[in-house]
């Protein structure tokens, strides 16, 4: 068995690859056959939230749109008409199970926003204690590039972070991660190194949510990762890449994660229950407390400060605070308590944490001991 235990705390995100293949068509039996397996897990006393891909799907089906269209106010007339149609079939569903759904449409700024962050997490677990199905999705109808996720992997992996969950299975249309150049699903892994990350480099596909396919141009900061790859289905954006990115999110949480294909029989039980199925991603230990996996992952860096070789060492090895002395360049236009991204002279990403100054304000004092901390170590996070 990969993982050797059962989970009890389980997000699952399914991508549009899997539920409409066709892009402008959702595919009932997988649906059918995944709150089937859901109800299960139920009746086991085992918690889910699914994190949903299909609205664009849905909306162009119902608007007879055969092409994803390219605007952006189309895409998002589309999200709005078949988020709607979506969660109607989910309704349906679960009607025949007697139980009942809620619906959550998350961007950035629910993430961000440290009070939002927590009322979400709290609206989370008060509907898994009534075991209700969370189904959440991007809020597509008002996001823009500015605050999208970009697909609902990232996304998926910071809704497992919030509520604090031991498994995130991205099911797909996949057997799990590829080793090349022949097909073998990689059973497990424990890190993600640059050698995984080469196998998807080589593989992408799209597949996943949100309304345009990322370019290099897009690659989250400090994600290390290929980037995403140019969309071919008329329905879909994102790929492995996307994939392993969300799993890096989880695993510094402490969050195992299984890709999965969500056309076998029972893949979700299975991956639950700990058999072997599509690749097992091992989490990182010791995982990060509440606080600092917000820090890590919940929030976009605003800024980049350049540290030298002793500050770097000072904030690694000693686990000391950031001070002024040690930094050699300021980046991007942060305020107090905005998050930003410490790399050292190389440009490598080692660190995120909240300032205690401006951007401005670090430019004006540069080079001068200052009596506070640019970031307190309780504010620091090491990646």
């Amino acid at each position: 068995m990969q993982s050797r235990k059962s989970f009890s705390r389980i997000v699952v995100k399914v991508g549009s690859s899997l539920i409409s293949p066709r892009a402008n068509a959702i595919e009932l039996k997988y649906l059918k056959a995944l709150i089937e397996q859901i109800e299960k897990l139920w009746l086991d006393n085992k918690e889910v939230v699914l994190v949903s891909s299909g609205a664009v799907a849905c909306g162009m089906s119902l608007l007879g749109l055969k092409k994803r269209p390219r605007d952006m106010d189309s895409l998002q007339a589309a999200a709005a008409i078949g988020q709607n149609e979506l969660m109607a079939i989910y309704r349906r569903l679960l009607k025949e199970k007697n139980r009942l759904c809620a619906q959550l449409l998350l961007t950035w700024d629910d993430f961000e926003n440290r009070n939002r962050y927590l009322n979400v997490r709290a609206t989370l677990r008060t509907l898994l204690k009534n075991k209700a199905l969370p189904v959440i999705n991007e809020n597509d109808t008002v996001s823009t590039d500015e605050i999208r996720f970009g697909d609902n992997d990232r996304l998926s992996a910071m809704v497992a972070n919030l509520i604090g969950a031991d498994l995130l299975l991205i099911l797909s249309d996949v057997d799990g991660l590829y080793r090349l150049p022949g097909k073998q699903v990689i059973e497990r892994v424990d890190e993600i190194t640059p050698e995984i990350i080469s196998f998807c480099c080589k593989t992408d596909k799209p597949e996943g949510s949100g309304l345009a396919s990322y370019s290099q141009s897009h690659k989250p900061e400090g994600s290390g990762l290929a980037s995403y790859s140019q969309s071919h289905k008329p329905g879909c954006v994102g790929g492995m890449s996307s994939k392993l990115e969300a799993i890096k999110i989880a695993g510094g949480a402490g969050v195992a994660a299984i890709i999965a294909n969500g056309r076998s029989k029972d893949s979700l039980l299975k991956s639950v229950y700990g058999q072997s199925i599509g690749t097992f991603f091992a989490p990182h230990k010791p995982c990060l407390k509440a606080k600092k996996t917000w820090i890590a992952y919940g929030v976009r860096t605003r800024g980049r400060l350049i540290v030298d070789s002793g500050a770097k060492k000072a904030l690694i090895e000693a686990g000391k605070s950031l001070l002024s002395v040690g930094i050699g360049e300021i980046e991007g236009d942060f305020k107090p308590d905005d998050i930003v991204s410490i790399v050292d002279k190389d440009h490598n990403e080692f660190a995120r944490g909240k300032v205690n100054f401006s951007a401005k304000d670090l430019r004006r004092l540069k080079g001068r001991r200052l009596e506070e901390e640019v970031i307190h170590r309780d504010d620091l996070v090491i990646l």
